[in-house]
């Protein structure tokens, strides 16, 4: 699992642990994990280099869990291209690379799981979170096509799509009813085990999901 060292990342990994099973916390500073029954992993998500040396010592894996990822909120125009860029490359490319390199494992290992981290800014896109809300977006388009492919190899992919959480990222926003990433890991898990695809983990992620069949009104 990618970004286990803190918010949402840590939830997921102690949880796993909780629920028996063996767990690769990966970080670009392994050394930053302090979870107990967790094997640390060095990895940065935009170097081949060290996602192939995870596949290799994951080696027994059975699920992936993509959570690592950057916001830098940039707007599309106006923002520093090089910065729009980190973020499609974190929280796209990364998620992507992760998958191809960790999909044989998993499929010689009997089949198992992906589970991307996601959000509700994959359908809703503020033009001042514009580069976020593009990495988003693409990522959840990523995690369609790749459920489709990796079905037939006894893989499924499932989405996690969130608002704001009482994590690092949200702590100095003034923002009510952060959910609680503790909730949206039990949430997630749970998912992953019945196989389903998606996860909306509260209330404003499940409107915004409703809402996208509605049309934009003309100005």
């Amino acid at each position: 699992m990618t970004g286990a060292n803190r918010g949402l990342g840590r939830h997921l990994a102690e949880q796993l642990v909780q629920r028996g099973a063996k767990v690769y916390a990966a970080a670009r500073r392994p050394e930053t994990i302090d979870l107990d029954g967790v094997t640390p992993l060095r990895l940065d998500v935009t170097d081949e280099a060290t996602i192939r040396e995870a596949a290799r010592v994951a080696s027994d894996a059975t699920l992936l869990i993509n959570n690592a990822g950057i916001s830098l909120y940039n707007p599309l125009i106006a923002g520093d291209l090089t910065a729009i860029r980190a973020e499609m490359d974190t929280n796209c490319y990364g998620p992507l690379a992760l998958t191809r390199a960790f999909a044989p494992v998993i499929e010689t290992n009997g089949g198992g799981a992906v589970l991307n981290i996601l959000s509700v800014i994959s359908w809703l896109h503020p033009a001042q979170a514009g580069s976020y809300a593009a990495s988003k977006a693409a990522a959840w388009a990523m995690s369609d096509a790749v459920r489709e492919e990796l079905a037939p190899r006894g893989i499924t992919v499932s989405a996690l799509h969130v608002g704001f959480m009482d994590t690092d990222m949200t702590a100095g926003m003034p923002i009510a009813d952060k959910a609680d990433p503790a909730d949206v890991a039990a949430q997630a898990l749970d998912t992953v085990e019945a196989g389903r695809p998606e996860i909306l983990a509260d209330d404003v992620t499940r409107q915004v999901k409703q809402g996208l069949s509605q049309t934009h009104a003309l100005s």
